[in-house]
């Protein structure tokens, strides 16, 4: 079994589409940036779903890494019969009770950088938290979906603050770039 070391208290959300088709290619980065978690020693944090999240939480756990899912859920029951929401590649599933919108802002208060890539209105809810409660903001590039005009938004939109937002397109890359600015 791995040791974690100094970075087990570091906390990366990865957010994005969860419905729908979504591209093998795009699914691929998301198992990277997963895995690029894991090997950084991170705790990865998901919305306990299916789609980009899932596949992520699949990359942390091919490299050891430590997966908490945040379900909208009450309880397991109703996390995979309601929800229709996966287990396995989760060490860890927390159950709200708070449905999509109160799952999303426990999500983004639980992760010391949160990690975005595609993604519909759900993801954009996650990231204007994100961007509100100033959090440093990994964004993969050329994934498609709303994550596409999050630089408009944050240009044209959003109230200036210090929140700190890196464009990368390779995943591990990214994820280094996130942790240098939370030093």
């Amino acid at each position: 079994m791995k040791k974690w070391g100094s970075r087990m208290q570091i906390k990366m959300g990865v957010f994005g589409t969860s419905m729908g088709a979504i591209d093998k290619e795009i699914l691929t980065k998301a198992l990277a940036l997963g895995e690029a978690v894991a090997k950084e020693k991170c705790i990865l944090i998901t919305g306990a779903t299916v789609g980009i999240p899932y596949a992520a939480a699949e990359g942390a756990k091919e490299e050891q890494g430590l997966v908490v899912g945040i379900s909208p859920a009450n309880n397991l029951q109703e996390h995979t019969k309601v929800y229709k929401m996966p287990t396995d590649f989760h060490d860890i599933i927390i159950y709200t009770g708070m449905g999509y919108e109160g799952r999303n802002l426990f999500n983004i208060k639980t992760a010391d950088i949160c990690l975005f890539l595609q993604g519909g209105i759900g993801t954009l809810n996650e990231f204007t938290l994100a961007y509100k409660e100033e959090k440093i903001i990994g964004v993969l590039k050329n994934t498609g979906g709303i994550s596409e005009i999050f630089p408009e938004i944050t240009y044209h939109l959003a109230r200036k603050n210090s929140t700190k937002i890196i464009y990368e397109d390779d995943p591990k890359v990214l994820v280094r770039k996130c942790l240098g600015l939370l030093k």
